[in-house]
């Protein structure tokens, strides 16, 4: 007999903020550094709450909202690469042009969600293996895996006619 999965819905906002934002915000703090820690740790959970009325189930939020702070601190590096200071740095939402992670969206839809994010983290954000698997709640070697197995799936992809 086959037992049915329930889901429970997410908390409030309110408590979710309250669970995570400590360990957020120290995650953020030794990707990105202080200074830059506290806006990005506001832009990850300004994310966050723009994305949290869609969610469906309460499984893996901490693994979401850290994905979504690996995601701003990637934002964050690219800036300082590029020289930009926080001033100078358009709204997200007026650019036309998409981020260099997005490019990879459609190439690795047909994977799996671990491989997928290990993938698009590796080399669309140009993490290391250390920043992966903090973000997928992994080791580093884990996260590594994941990268090579989805990079191996994609490239037997390519080679079928």
């Amino acid at each position: 007999m086959m037992e049915s999965l329930s889901m429970s819905a997410p908390p409030p906002f309110e408590r979710f903020y309250a669970d995570h934002r400590e360990a957020v915000f120290a995650y953020l703090t030794r990707l990105v550094g202080p200074g830059p820690a506290e806006d990005a740790f506001q832009e990850t959970f300004l994310r966050a709450l723009r994305a949290y009325g869609g969610l469906r189930h309460a499984e893996h939020l901490r693994a979401w909202v850290f994905t979504i702070a690996t995601r701003v601190a990637a934002d964050e590096h690219r800036r300082r690469r590029a020289g930009w200071h926080s001033a100078d740095v358009p709204d997200i939402e007026t650019v036309d042009e998409r981020p260099g992670y997005e490019d990879l969206s459609e190439l690795t839809r047909p994977l799996p969600p671990k491989e997928r994010a290990a993938v698009v983290l590796r080399y669309g954000y140009d993490f290391d293996y250390e920043q992966i698997g903090a973000a997928l709640g992994s080791s580093p070697e884990a996260a590594r895996q994941a990268a090579s197995s989805g990079v191996r799936r994609l490239r037997r992809k390519e080679d079928r006619p």
